[in-house]
């Protein structure tokens, strides 16, 4: 590896090598999932204690570096959506609050370029003496299993995964880590929100993403979640892969075809962005009410334009910052402290907001990436 100034100790829990067998609890519907919920893999405490941490001031690293660590960062961090780019601030800053020493490699990719990031994989494993530590977000989950198994089972490095927090149940070797927010809880939120502002028998339209368990969390878990509670009609969905286009182009059919859908769903913000520029180009962004997801920059400028109605806010901050919280843990050899799957916290962002709210939830989501749409 990079650095001889530390032994990683891997929190991933798997079947062999004298660790513990996952899962550690057996939760409703595990039968009928090919991944594990945070419920099952986390010791109880752990994700609370690392939220803490993450949420108080940086107590300084307590060991000394020869050199500074290497991190390779394999992410579509070129896509629309700004939380690739607010999460490296965020880890960045709490390393060097934390007074680490570290050097960051970026492999850039977009959303669907599947096999970029295949590239990238193999590149990162076949330099694996270069990094201490690699941090993946994958292009969907099942797509890259097998990276990140392949990464996972490399001996040079500790493997973060990025914006997924349901490992698969097959994976051979699992990374020691999984930092994101929980698109499902963020769903069901999302659900309480919408059905105590729209009520009942609602007629919906929606842009999902790519089939696979981001989608089927963020819209899917979504769509149960109104038909069953408010008994909402979905009478389109759209499949736009995360792309602005394919949310302009879902909106644009939308409003074609389907003019009785007065609720458009948003599976992420390059979508939403996407649906919102479709709605103004035909003057009816006053019309339908249009949800995003993620609470982003971009998101909340479109919010306050009166463009975007509401999105589910993630805290945005937390991943990164909980990412450098792990480093330095695996640098103290206390990675046994951490959560199996970090889980950052969500709220709503809606137009009914006063300047003042929707500043304060952007200035604790953006604490350390600052507020405002980044400069990409």
């Amino acid at each position: 590896m990079a650095t001889s100034a530390f032994c990683a100790i891997s929190s991933a829990a798997l079947a062999d090598g004298g660790q513990t067998k996952l899962p550690l609890l057996e939760l409703p519907g595990i039968e009928d999932r090919d991944y594990w919920v945070p419920g099952e893999v986390n010791v109880e405490g752990k994700l609370e204690a690392m939220q803490a941490v993450v949420g108080a001031k940086a107590v300084p690293f307590a060991g000394t570096q020869a050199e500074p660590i290497q991190i390779a960062m394999i992410y579509p961090s070129a896509d629309t959506s700004d939380f690739w780019a607010r999460n490296y601030i965020a880890m960045t800053k709490r390393l060097e609050e934390l007074g680490i020493q570290f050097e960051t490699t970026e492999f850039a990719s977009r959303q669907i370029e599947h096999s970029l990031q295949s590239t990238y994989a193999n590149q990162v494993v076949q330099d694996a003496d270069l990094y201490d530590f690699v941090i993946f977000g994958p292009s969907e989950l099942a797509i890259q299993a097998d990276n990140i198994d392949k990464m996972a089972a490399s001996e040079g490095f500790s493997t973060f995964v990025w914006a997924f927090h349901t490992p698969l149940k097959d994976l051979k070797n699992q990374p020691d880590g999984w930092f994101d927010f929980s698109s499902a809880a963020g769903a069901l939120t999302m659900c309480d929100y919408m059905l105590g502002r729209l009520g009942n028998d609602v007629t919906m339209a929606m842009n999902r993403g790519i089939p696979g368990i981001t989608d089927d969390q963020r819209s899917g878990d979504f769509k149960a979640c109104v038909e069953e509670k408010g008994n909402w009609t979905t009478i389109y969905e759209h499949y736009g892969e995360y792309q602005r286009e394919g949310g302009f182009e879902g909106t644009s059919l939308i409003l074609q075809a389907y003019p009785e859908a007065t609720v458009i769903h948003n599976a992420n913000t390059a979508m939403a962005m996407g649906s919102v520029e479709a709605q103004i180009s035909v003057g009816k962004e006053k019309e339908v009410f249009s949800t995003g997801w993620g609470g982003t920059g971009l998101e909340l400028d479109a919010i306050r334009r009166g463009e975007l109605d509401a999105t589910p806010m993630r805290m945005g901050d937390d991943v990164g910052a909980a990412t450098a919280e792990a480093i330095k843990a695996h640098l103290e050899g206390r990675s046994d402290e951490l959560p199996f799957v970090f889980l950052g916290r969500i709220t709503v962002a809606h137009d009914q907001m006063s300047a003042e709210e929707i500043d304060a939830l952007e200035a604790e989501a953006f604490r350390f990436s600052g507020v405002g749409a980044l400069e990409r």
